[in-house]
């Protein structure tokens, strides 16, 4: 159980304290993944972006992921999609309205600053748990196209069989808890509230300023 993202954090950043000093590249999941990356990237003298991705949501059931779709338009169907209600044709409708809400985040997020290259560096994607494990796929990829040295996933929680696929796509992951009774990420930790638009906007605007 960890206290909060704070918490998972300050632990990740433990684990991953050999990369400390070699200006690693922390790229937080948003919305709740923005803050822990700021924490990693501070304890590991880094910096932090986003990575933009966005689940693809089950029909009726918009918490449940069926699959994820990243910034550049490549689409990740989980093998449950059409057993979930998901066909063709409503996975492409659903693709489109969740490239038009990364549009806006990206928008919002990096209005001001140019995003940072991953090319060449250390890069730690970060989420505050996996579940299907469909945005981690769908980042990795997005940031294993742009060629960086090494790809790390880094998560406080995630159930055995999600890690285990997840971790194909990635020259390294690190997570703190692989426990066999997973319902939901939140479950894993005492305080997990909502973390909205402008508390992302506000975490990469205080690590610019600390960066600075």
């Amino acid at each position: 159980m960890f206290d909060d993202r704070n918490d998972a954090a300050r632990k990740l950043a433990v684990r991953l304290e050999r990369y400390k000093g070699q200006n690693p590249l922390a790229l937080g999941i948003p919305r709740g993944a923005v803050p822990m990356a700021c924490v990693v990237a501070d304890a590991l003298q880094g910096e932090v972006d986003v990575v933009l991705v966005r689940k693809l949501r089950a029909p009726g059931n918009p918490e449940f992921a069926v699959g994820a779709v990243e910034e550049s338009g490549w689409a990740f169907a989980a093998p449950h999609a059409r057993s979930a209600g998901a066909d063709e044709v409503y996975l492409e409708r659903e693709e489109q309205t969740q490239l038009e809400l990364i549009r806006q985040r990206r928008a919002q997020y990096t209005a001001h600053r140019p995003r940072i290259d991953p090319a060449g560096r250390t890069v730690i994607v970060i989420d505050d748990g996996l579940a299907t494990g469909s945005t981690m796929i769908a980042a990795l990829h997005a940031i294993r196209e742009q060629r960086p040295a090494r790809l790390i996933c880094a998560v406080p929680v995630s159930p055995p069989d999600t890690l285990a696929e997840v971790s194909k796509h990635a020259d390294e992951t690190v997570c703190l808890e692989t426990p066999l009774n997973f319902h939901a990420v939140g479950q894993f930790y005492r305080e997990f509230h909502q973390v909205e638009d402008s508390d992302v906007v506000a975490a990469l605007e205080r690590h610019a300023g600390r960066a600075a």
